[in-house]
């Protein structure tokens, strides 16, 4: 969420941003709204203001026995309560429209933010290895992994419907080995380390920017009136909500959670394999910080970097893209995408995304800290995905599959796969 000051000072250039982002938002109904919210509350206050000053004129009048004169003052509190009750339903329901309104007012974009309509218009700004190339007739990741065991797609589909999967034996592992690894990673590198609740309330969802956009990819319990996360951002976020933190050095926080999306709008994209799956496992990491730009920047270097290093350990080919401004979400101020190479594909895809919010998500959680002179400060929030499983898996086994179909273990994952090398028939009775 922005400033309601900064949106008055910039009102053009924020309708811009919500135009290059795809967010059908008017910011002069915006402003329209909030100008009539202040007038109401000017009115509201007035009147509040008139109705305690009779009060204590007709109080003071009983004392002094003048019936008449308190009675007149008394049908002129009637009157004002009357207008009162018009006024504040009237402001409430101003207020609900600008709320809804504020919330779907976009974060400013870098200045270095391609331009662009779709992820098609990222752009490349690194390489680190080359695309895998083949002396034999390669398979893919489904092929591979279920002629060793590792995953069973029908019984998937028959229990938990599209999209529905079992990892087994080697798959369950190597599913959880590249959880462990992401996180020790963090660990060393000053993270806390958190597991969080997957079930979160709505007022979570919104403050941390996921709704009112991200509705309809979230699965909700209406009963409960709650909802399953698709990141443990929002847990990891929410912790210190309504908070004043000490952010002296930054608060860097790392959880491993399930995550859950509906992938609406999806149907016929991806649905052969692992890429896009309704039940997933990510490594996340989540840094507050003071309200710096300069700071922020070199913070989301740093998170970026340690999802290259967990790459660099698997063994991987990968690129990294600038989001443009078309592929940018409400929330996010600066963007990169990390794509690793996926043979089947015969191209990158995306296994890993870097973002800083600025305030963004902290305006609306309420996280703030105490500046060198003790004024309270909104915080600044960055996110990256250290690690997402099993879509990691794709380029694991794609790249690294042998003329036998066998698939060789990175030396990084080996402690957590009981030593194993590499992964062949049979797999079950050497985990």
């Amino acid at each position: 969420m922005l400033d309601i000051k900064f949106i008055r000072e910039n009102a053009d250039a924020i309708q811009q941003v919500a135009l290059a982002k795809g967010l059908n938002v008017s910011v002069t109904e915006l402003l329209e709204v909030d100008a009539t919210r202040l007038t109401l509350l000017r009115q509201i206050e007035t009147l509040r203001h008139r109705r305690k000053t009779h009060s204590a004129q007709i109080e003071q009048l009983l004392q002094a026995k003048q019936q008449a004169e308190a009675n007149r003052h008394k049908a002129q509190v009637r009157q004002i309560n009357e207008e009162l009750a018009r006024l504040e339903a009237q402001f409430a329901k101003t207020v609900q429209r600008y709320t809804e309104l504020m919330l779907l007012i976009p974060n400013i974009i870098s200045p270095d933010t391609p331009f662009g309509a779709s992820d098609a218009d990222n752009v490349e700004i690194m390489r680190v290895g080359e695309p895998t190339v083949f002396a034999f007739p390669a398979k893919d990741h489904v092929t591979l992994a279920e002629n060793l065991g590792m995953l069973d797609f029908p019984r998937g589909v028959k229990v938990a419907g599209t999209r529905g999967y079992f990892l087994k034996n080697a798959g369950l592992y190597l599913h959880r080995a590249v959880q462990q690894l992401a996180l020790d990673v963090l660990y060393a590198r000053g993270f806390t380390a958190m597991d969080v609740p997957l079930l979160v309330r709505e007022t979570a969802m919104e403050n941390t920017g996921g709704f009112p956009t991200g509705r309809d990819q979230t699965y909700h319990l209406p009963m409960d009136q709650k909802w399953l996360v698709g990141t443990s951002e929002v847990p990891l976020v929410s912790y210190h909500a309504n908070e004043i933190v000490d952010i002296e050095e930054p608060i860097r926080l790392a959880a491993i959670s399930n995550c859950f999306r509906r992938e609406a709008g999806s149907a016929g994209r991806d649905v052969h394999g692992l890429y896009r799956v309704h039940q997933f496992a990510k490594v996340e990491q989540v840094v507050l910080c003071k309200n710096d730009l300069d700071t922020s920047l070199q913070l989301f270097e740093e998170i970026t970097k340690n999802a290259q290093d967990i790459l660099a350990m698997l063994e991987l080919p990968y690129r990294m893209v600038a989001v443009c401004t078309g592929d940018l979400s409400q929330k996010n101020y600066k963007q990169y995408d990390i794509e690793t190479w996926m043979p089947s594909r015969n191209s990158y895809g995306e296994t890993h995304s870097s973002s800083i919010l600025l305030d963004f998500q902290t305006r609306r959680t309420n996280i703030r800290y105490r500046d060198k002179d003790g004024a309270l400060q909104f915080c600044h929030s960055l996110n990256n995905t250290a690690v997402a499983t099993p879509r990691i898996l794709i380029p694991l086994l794609e790249n690294h599959q042998r003329p036998d179909g066998s698939i060789y273990m990175p030396k990084a994952l080996r402690k957590y796969m009981n030593g194993l090398e590499e992964l062949k028939m049979p797999l079950v009775h050497n985990l």
